[in-house]
């Protein structure tokens, strides 16, 4: 169990540069949200749904991560910082990472009656900040989530997907390498130690893309004024 738990820090470790040693991995958000979690769904799985509930609200007091007694999580999951929401029937792969504000959230049966409402999460997935991954689809192993992503549909093994709503890019994912920081990069040479100029870069080119949108309207709104004139 003490290997387990340490391959498990070693995972984050290798995942995130900033902590120098396992003992700072230790007071990671992320890492106390899922232990609450391995406590709260078992008492799930035991029909102690009150007993499970309170574990799940104090670990949403101490952490700002909120995630369903019911939802089923695979090894090595990491949550990088909070704000993060996972419904009660995601089902979450192994080697799973999650950036802040992340919502895993699922339909609204005008029913009530209840059923498989949140998304599946395969192996090896990445998901940026601030995506949202919603309904009961299925995002393939490998497939990255860039940030601010809305996703409603089944995502591909392997795919990058960006937008609103989310589309997948024209360039693969397994041309980023192993790990992905923060979503989807706007170049193919992608390198980790320049993370934030490459977010940077990304609302530069966002930036430029609506400009010449206003610009085009505005150019097109005056011609028609001239024709009509």
């Amino acid at each position: 169990m003490l290997q387990g738990f340490v391959a498990y820090l070693d995972s984050i470790k290798a995942r995130d540069p900033a902590p120098r040693t396992r003992w700072e991995i230790l007071l990671y958000p992320g890492v106390w949200a899922l232990g609450f979690h391995r406590l709260a769904h078992w008492l799930f799985r035991g029909d102690l749904f009150f007993m499970a509930r309170l574990i799940n609200h104090i670990s949403r007091f101490l952490t700002a991560i909120d995630i369903h007694p019911g939802a089923t999580i695979g090894r090595f999951f990491f949550i990088d910082h909070g704000f993060v929401v996972i419904g009660e029937t995601a089902n979450i792969g192994d080697n799973v990472t999650i950036y802040q504000h992340v919502t895993l959230g699922g339909t609204n049966p005008a029913d009530g009656i209840p059923g498989k409402r949140h998304p599946s999460i395969g192996d090896e997935v990445i998901i940026g900040s601030g995506a949202q991954v919603l309904g009961p689809i299925t995002v393939g192993p490998g497939a990255r989530i860039g940030a601010n992503a809305v996703v409603t549909r089944d995502v591909p093994e392997g795919a990058t997907m960006v937008g609103i709503p989310a589309r997948p890019t024209l360039i693969g994912a397994e041309h980023y390498g192993d790990f992905v920081p923060y979503g989807t990069p706007c170049s193919e040479i992608f390198d980790p130690a320049n993370q934030k100029l490459e977010l940077l870069q990304c609302e530069v080119e966002q930036l430029r893309r609506r400009l010449a949108e206003l610009l085009e309207q505005r150019d097109g709104g005056k011609r028609k004024e001239r024709d009509r004139a």
